[in-house]
């Protein structure tokens, strides 16, 4: 089918844009348009906020949005709000938390909370005369220009950090930064910082303009490029660590310095092999990026910056690393992220607002801890399972829900499924094989057809 282009959608009113969309993409279904509908809020009030958030909204896309309990996270005991549609995350964090709620629990750490930003520019002319004219004369004034913009934000113990020149020529003709170091104490920050890069960009093209120290050439070949925050932060880094010692390891009929040794190893794989590094990452952001969206954060800016700083060192490796010493277990992650707990959603969306009462309003250090815990958690249960039980036995159960709603399964029938599968492995040719027996016939088709 081909489309036409559409003039003027964004002023076009929701139920206009919801008429074009059914016409134009769906063929006109009655069906989809109540598919839309469907996810409205009853509250008049609330749904206008939620179509607020974001432009041309025409519904709302529901998450779960579930608890997992049980965190001992330095020595206070949390639950964890996560928004996330993967079966298990949430049952692997709360059996991780559980774990380890006897032994000693969840410890973190704040290295560091630098957040950065640059300026991009272009410019032709003497790059010592550039870097002197940066340290001697402009310097200074890019701090004086921005006092309006830092005022509050040093008022609550943040502001700029750093400001440096950066060469950049060996890499791209005529490239170079201003290179800009931050701390926006509880808020992620973005619209502090490009804003305070754009008056630095100002700053830095009317005070060269206005020296006698550059010919007119090379005042007219400086070129401000973009003025853009980093979300590769590697200067704002967290620690979540668990330890214990060695002989509290044991599971099941593997015993602890077995468990240690394949628990180890499988870390280590991870650390040298960037195909089994992606998967072992992910699992990690399974459980981040579960508080992140509940907490109403930006989880790609997370994801980005992890990503990046797993790769560092030249080659994709693991985020979380192990060492066993006198006899003590210890396993750790260090996770670069920036987070806000004031501003965004956290002070509109009620679910968002919610979820951080749960977690007894933390402020952006404390929450940073928090999400890297559910990290560490996610992947220690991840391990955990895959070098005892493997990780399909409870994947998979936590999966037969979805493969039955498929089905649309009686509520008789989950209940069977549920008893069923007690004592085997899930398998979707097995719920399917089992589910066409007790319905009396041979296959799916059978099913649709009926």
């Amino acid at each position: 089918m081909n489309h036409t282009p559409v003039e003027g959608f964004s002023k076009m009113s929701k139920e206009g844009k919801i008429e074009w969309l059914v016409n134009e993409y769906l063929d006109g279904s009655e069906n989809a348009l109540q598919t839309l509908k469907q996810y409205w809020n009853d509250d008049v009030e609330l749904q206008r906020l939620h179509d607020e958030f974001s432009e041309n909204t025409l519904s709302n896309f529901y998450m779960p949005f579930g608890f997992a309990p049980n965190f001992l996270i330095d020595d206070e005991l949390h639950c964890l709000p996560m928004a996330i549609e993967e079966s298990s995350v949430v049952a692997a964090a709360s059996k991780a938390a559980k774990f380890w709620i006897s032994r000693g629990g969840f410890k973190t750490q704040v290295i560091s909370k630098t957040k950065l930003g640059q300026v991009h520019f272009m410019f032709k002319g003497d790059k010592e005369k550039l870097e002197h004219f940066f340290i001697e004369t402009v310097l200074a004034k890019l701090f004086i220009d921005t006092e309006a913009i830092t005022k509050n934000m040093q008022a609550r113990g943040g502001g700029i950090l750093n400001l440096k020149l950066v060469d950049k020529t060996a890499e791209m003709d005529h490239y170079f930064q201003i290179h800009a170091e931050f701390d926006t104490v509880d808020s992620m920050g973005a619209n502090f910082i490009n804003s305070c890069l754009e008056q630095f960009a100002q700053t830095l093209k009317r005070e060269l303009f206005a020296s006698d120290s550059f010919t007119s050439e090379e005042k007219e070949s400086l070129q401000i490029v973009m003025c853009i925050l980093s979300n590769y932060t590697p200067e704002c880094i967290v620690r979540a660590e668990v330890s214990c010692p060695v002989e509290d390891l044991e599971e099941g009929n593997v015993t602890s310095a077995e468990f240690v040794e394949k628990f180890t190893r499988a870390v280590r794989i991870a650390e040298i092999e960037p195909y089994r590094a992606a998967t072992h990452n992910k699992g990690i952001m399974n459980g981040v990026d579960a508080v992140v969206i509940a907490t109403g954060n930006d989880f790609r800016a997370v994801e980005a910056c992890a990503h990046a700083y797993a790769s560092r060192n030249g080659k994709y490796s693991s985020l979380t690393h192990v060492e066993v010493k006198d006899g003590v277990f210890r396993f750790w992650l260090d996770l670069p992220i920036a987070l806000g707990t004031v501003g965004g959603l956290t002070s509109l969306h009620p679910l968002v607002k919610l979820a951080l009462q749960v977690l007894g309003c933390p402020n952006a250090e404390k929450l940073m801890g928090i999400v890297a815990v559910g990290g560490l958690a996610q992947n220690f249960a991840a391990l955990r399972s895959l070098v005892t039980t493997g990780i399909q036995q409870g994947h998979m159960k936590m999966h037969l829900m979805n493969i039955l709603n498929q089905l649309e399964a009686t509520e008789a029938e989950r209940n069977y499924f549920v008893n069923f599968f007690k004592d085997k492995t899930v398998s979707h040719h097995a719920v399917i094989a089992e589910f066409c027996k007790i319905r009396g016939v041979k296959s799916v088709e059978e099913l649709k057809k009926g």
